[in-house]
């Protein structure tokens, strides 16, 4: 008996120690992200003012029950948007539990091919429960321009990287997953938040070459603070007031870096880590922004936005970039997202019979469908290509709209 009281004791003790309080739901009317505490991964959460929901990453597998609950707290309606930055299982492990726990309308990948089985099982995955897959090109019509996605209320995000079919690939890097991360800026007001996914050097390089408004009131730190990445050119570009590492306590990776924290420092940018500070959110009135976390100082921190309000990401035409490839003399740093399974061979496709144009409409086009999806694709979509899951195959596009809608990737 005495235990039991000792127990509830302590219990009501822990949980009235300031700033270990769960963080409140979206703000009514304000940008709401949270930086999630997944471990050693990345996972954040936009609620815009007018609720539309974008999820980037889902951390490693071993956070998804714990992301899946913190998902439901905050996510009343199927995700608008589910982004996956590189096919690392530290970003996609989670994402399984997270699209089972909440659902999600579309998804968008960069599209980089990759052997992990983890990231094949997911496309199947998405291929079957949420069916609308986004490539984050730019428009075809306007290839000089930059993909943005608006989120009502004035709130945006713009893809920055990558650009296929545009500009290739980044290659020959340390890791050209983690270099062709996708990398978006989201606006609202005098506010931004850039999210950088794992970029590496020659990303960043690439991006400070273009003619792009890189300034943010908040960077989500690339590779969670490994010593590579947040060059110091790249830093001054983007002048962050905040800096957001998304990492695990005691990690074996040695992350974040003495380097990339002196560099930050260098910049003056107030850094907050997922390691010591646990869940960060972030709430933007489009003129400050307001950072408070589960374990950090109990006083919110408070930053003006620096941006023009209603200025353009693009400051001109988006042009390929001439670069310098390689980087493999570059001291390698273990990749807490590279795969630890044995590399699947690469997706064959189902055979489809000659096409036997005779029917009226009937162009000889053929367009495919993965097993349970709701929408269908042309034949040669680089989503088919990426997944090795089953194909229904219809031979006129007026079939397929009978059962499924056109992919918004494609544009069947």
């Amino acid at each position: 008996m005495v235990f039991a009281r000792l127990l509830g004791v302590l219990l009501l003790l822990l949980t009235a120690v300031p700033g270990h309080a769960a963080l409140p739901s979206p703000a009514p009317g304000k940008l709401s992200v949270y930086f999630l505490d997944v471990g050693q991964g990345d996972a954040a959460l936009i609620v815009s003012p007018a609720g539309k929901t974008v999820l980037i990453d889902g951390g490693p597998p071993e956070a998804g029950p714990r992301l899946a609950a913190r998902l439901r707290e905050l996510v009343k309606q199927p995700l608008d948007l589910v982004i996956l930055t590189h096919p690392h299982l530290d970003h996609l492990g989670g994402l399984p539990a997270a699209l089972k726990a909440v659902g999600a309308k579309r998804f968008m990948d960069p599209g980089f091919d990759h052997p992990s089985e983890a990231y094949r099982d997911l496309l199947d995955f998405v291929g079957r429960e949420v069916g609308q897959v986004m490539s984050p090109q730019p428009n075809p019509n306007a290839p000089q321009t930059l993909l943005t996605i608006g989120l009502g209320e004035g709130v945006a995000l713009t893809v920055l990287w990558p650009r296929v079919p545009q500009e290739p690939f980044l290659e020959d890097t340390r890791s050209d997953a983690n270099a062709n991360s996708l990398v978006t800026k989201l606006t609202f007001g005098k506010t931004a938040f850039l999210f950088t996914g794992d970029a590496e050097p020659p990303t960043e390089e690439v991006l400070v070459q273009k003619p792009l408004d890189l300034t943010a009131t908040v960077l989500k730190v690339a590779h969670h603070g490994g010593k590579h990445s947040s060059t110091r050119a790249f830093l001054e570009r983007v002048k962050p007031q905040v800096a957001v590492i998304s990492v695990g306590v005691g990690n074996d990776y040695g992350h974040p870096s003495p380097e990339a924290l002196g560099r930050l420092s260098d910049v003056r940018a107030r850094t907050f880590r997922t390691d010591q500070d646990g869940e960060v959110m972030a709430v933007s009135d489009g003129a400050t922004v307001t950072l408070r976390t589960t374990r950090g100082e109990a006083s919110a921190l408070v930053v003006t936005g620096t941006q023009k309000a209603g200025s353009p990401v693009a400051l001109g035409p988006i042009l390929p970039t001439p670069r310098r490839h390689g980087g493999n003399a570059v001291e390698k740093e273990p990749d807490p997202g590279a795969p630890r399974t044995k590399p699947s061979k690469e997706p064959g496709r189902e055979p489809t019979p000659p096409s036997t144009p005779s029917e009226p409409g009937d162009t000889g086009q053929r367009f495919e469908s993965l097993k349970g999806s709701k929408v269908f694709h042309r034949a040669d979509c680089p989503t088919l290509k990426r997944s090795k899951n089953e194909r229904t195959v219809y031979s006129r596009r007026a079939d397929a709209l009978r059962e499924r809608r056109p992919a918004e990737d494609c544009h069947p």
